[in-house]
């Protein structure tokens, strides 16, 4: 029950990763908080990609 939660939890946080890459992509003109949208870009990919590797562990050393 408890890395079900957790890996809810990371897939949660892809989810928002996701969604603010879209928002970089379809409406980067409009961001004046992120004015180097590549890296704002790279950055929330960091983070998918430490969600994505956490997931894979999980499931690798921990599912049945």
């Amino acid at each position: 029950m408890l890395l079900e939660a957790l890996e809810q939890k990371l897939k949660g946080e892809i989810a928002v990763a996701r969604a603010n890459i879209d928002v970089y992509i379809q409406h980067s003109v409009g961001i004046g908080e992120h004015p180097d949208v590549v890296e704002a870009v790279e950055s929330q990919i960091e983070k998918i990609a430490a969600a994505d590797e956490k997931i894979e562990i999980i499931r690798k050393y921990f599912s049945a």
